[in-house]
């Protein structure tokens, strides 16, 4: 995706230093050799860089709030990254304005733009599943908006971003499975083009690689894991038509969907059909049978994002951005466990 404007980064990338070298060269910083100021200048002149005076207002102006936009307030993972957030936020003297896509790319546009139009300092985002293109994002960095990804990131713009490491999480989920005795183990895999998805389907198929077992790509399902109904539907389908006697959901509400077509068709879990969900949502424990699940830290998430977006908003210097995976724990309860 090409920039409209030659930024900080860009001088930065040519001459092989950092962002922060480069602001500080330009401001004239006695910490800088005379050397470097001269190269910075010589290459900002080439690339006819030009201070944004809009971002310079915005740093200057502060509101001391901050935006966050999450797919779903109601989502219990999100709702423990925006607590998270404001455990940091108002610790250091920052209001905190929340907003939802409801998985919405639209609505992820026009929250974007209500954010900057109310003069935050910077914005939190977990990109909605209809996000295929930044461009919305990348042109409110250009005009000098702190944006910080996390979970759901924008893998081509360069920003900060945290993460878990879904990868880790996907191969724990499938390992526990394959050590419990499951032989045909399906995935209830998110959107297609999230990070997220990939990642946790790339471990799905390093547990089997490793274990010296085939994936049956006619057990992996898309965009059939975003509630219960639909999982619940997806599993009974492939009951039908594939042997199985497993899944990995890529969330515990599709993993509860899951268990109730298995019973609804007449299996055992766990004996006949084992299950393992992602995030650990409050109920997993509670439900009968108790649900697998991969724990993912989504309080740390909030708590690392905050830190990098206000790292960002209060450096007068530039900031190098930062790139966070956070380890994600197997919690093996009655939905997996034959023994």
């Amino acid at each position: 995706m090409k920039r409209q404007t030659t930024t900080i980064k860009d001088i930065a990338r040519e001459l092989g230093i950092s962002p922060s070298t480069v602001s500080r060269a330009l401001k004239d910083h006695f910490e800088i050799s005379e050397e470097t100021k001269k190269a910075v200048r010589r290459v900002a002149e080439e690339l006819n860089y030009q201070p944004n005076s809009l971002a310079l207002s915005l740093r200057y102006s502060k509101s001391n709030t901050i935006g966050i936009i999450v797919p779903e307030i109601v989502h219990f993972f999100f709702s423990t990254v925006i607590s998270g957030i404001e455990d940091i936020a108002q610790s250091r003297g920052y209001n905190v304005i929340i907003t939802q896509s409801n998985e919405s790319v639209e609505r992820e546009m026009m929250n974007i733009q209500t954010l900057f139009n109310n003069r935050v300092d910077g914005v939190l985002v977990s990109l909605s599943k209809e996000s295929f293109d930044y461009t919305h994002f990348e042109v409110m960095m250009q005009k000098g908006l702190p944006i910080v990804f996390f979970d759901r990131v924008a893998d081509t713009l360069e920003t900060s971003k945290v993460t878990v490491d879904d990868f880790l999480g996907g191969y724990q989920a499938t390992e526990h499975l394959i050590k419990q005795g499951y032989k045909q183990i399906g995935h209830l895999a998110g959107p297609e083009n999230l990070d997220i998805t990939s990642e946790r389907l790339n471990g799905f198929r390093k547990a089997h690689e490793d274990a010296g077992m085939k994936v049956n790509e006619d057990l992996i399902i898309y965009n059939q894991a975003s509630n219960e109904s639909d999982a619940y539907a997806a599993t009974f389908e492939l009951f039908k038509t594939e042997k199985l006697d497993a899944l990995f959901a890529s969330n515990d509400l599709a993993a509860m969907g899951a268990i109730k077509a298995a019973q609804k068709y007449g299996k055992n879990v766990p004996l006949d059909f084992g299950v393992v969900g992602f995030s650990n949502w409050q109920f997993t424990a509670l439900t009968n049978p108790s649900i697998s699940t991969i724990e993912q830290p989504g309080f740390e998430m909030g708590q690392h994002a905050a830190e990098l977006l206000l790292k960002q908003v209060e450096s007068e210097e530039g900031v190098d951005f930062e790139q966070m995976k956070l380890p994600t724990t197997l919690l093996a309860r009655d939905s997996s466990r034959r023994s």
